[in-house]
């Protein structure tokens, strides 16, 4: 299956671009969309153990299942003052 995954702030600057297709097997998990997302863009590693992932706008643990028709987002931790 393909994911339409969106990325957020310093994940998306680090691809460089907004979103991505990533395909997975059906009845994979967000944590194996980290891990596809890891080896596709090896340069979002250190990111994405700390980064929020959301499915269909709720934010979820790397047990959820996803689905083809979900709408997945990474959301890096942020900073500020």
């Amino acid at each position: 299956m393909i994911i339409t995954v969106h990325l957020f702030a310093a994940v998306r600057d680090l691809a460089g671009r907004e979103s991505v297709a990533v395909e997975l097997p059906i009845g994979s998990t967000v944590s194996s969309l980290r891990t596809a997302l890891a080896t596709t863009f090896p340069s979002l590693s250190p990111l994405l153990s700390r980064s929020a992932i959301a499915v269909n706008h709720d934010y979820t643990d790397d047990s959820k299942s996803i689905f083809e028709a979900d709408e997945v987002a990474v959301i890096p931790p942020v900073s500020g003052g």
